[in-house]
C-alpha cells in the first residue's frame, strides 16, 4: 500500500470527525483556545489508536464490532444531537444567548469514540494484509487532526452567521451522522 493510498484512507476516516468538529465549531464558539486545541488532539488520537486496536484485536472482536458499530454510533450521536436540538429550541423560545455553551470532556470523549469506530475495521484490514500498523495509524491521526482544525474554523463562521440556530442545526447534523451509521 502506498502513502497516497494511506492518505486517501485517512481523509475518508476523518470525514465523520470533520462533520462533528464543524458542528462543535458552530455551537461552542466562545471556548478557550486550549479547549479548541483539545478537539483535534482527541479526534486525531482516537483515529490513530483505533486502527492499532483493530490491528491487534483482529479476528477476536471483528464480528462483534462490525455487527454493533452502527448502533453504538447512532446511540451516542443521537443522544448528543437530540440534547443539542432540545437545548437550541429552548434557547430560541426563551431568547437566551447561545454564546455561553460549553463542551464537556465527556462529550468530546464520546464524540471521539463514535467517529473513530470505523478506523477499528481499517486496522483489521491492515492486519489481514500483513502490513505494519504504525505508519498508517500515525498518518490517519495527523490527517484527522488537520481536517478537524479546518472543520472547527469553518463551523465557527457558520455559527457566527446562524447564531442560536446553529445549535439546532448542529444537533440535526449529529443525528443524521448517527442515522447514516445504521445504514
Amino acid at each position: 500500500m502506498t502513502l497516497a493510498d494511506i492518505l486517501l484512507i485517512s481523509v475518508g476516516l476523518a470525514m465523520d470527525a470533520a462533520a462533528v468538529s464543524m458542528t462543535n465549531g458552530m455551537v461552542y464558539r466562545n471556548l478557550r483556545k486550549r479547549t479548541y486545541a483539545a478537539m483535534p488532539v482527541f479526534f486525531g488520537a482516537f483515529q490513530a489508536l483505533m486502527p492499532v486496536f483493530g490491528f491487534y484485536a483482529g479476528s477476536l472482536f471483528a464480528s462483534i464490532i462490525t455487527r454493533f458499530s452502527g448502533i453504538v454510533i447512532f446511540i451516542i450521536l443521537g443522544i448528543i444531537g437530540g440534547k443539542m436540538i432540545k437545548e437550541g429550541i429552548e434557547d430560541l423560545k426563551s431568547h437566551e444567548t447561545c454564546a455561553d455553551k460549553l463542551i464537556t470532556l465527556k462529550v468530546l470523549l464520546f464524540q471521539s469514540v463514535a467517529t473513530s469506530i470505523d478506523a477499528f475495521a481499517v486496522g483489521i484490514g491492515f492486519s489481514a494484509m500483513g502490513m505494519s500498523i504504525w505508519m498508517p495509524a500515525s498518518v490517519i491521526g495527523a490527517v484527522t487532526a488537520v481536517v478537524v482544525v479546518a472543520a472547527i474554523l469553518i463551523g465557527r463562521k457558520f455559527g457566527d452567521m446562524l447564531g442560536c440556530r446553529a445549535e439546532i442545526l448542529g444537533g440535526v447534523i449529529l443525528v443524521i451522522i448517527g442515522i447514516k451509521a445504521l445504514i
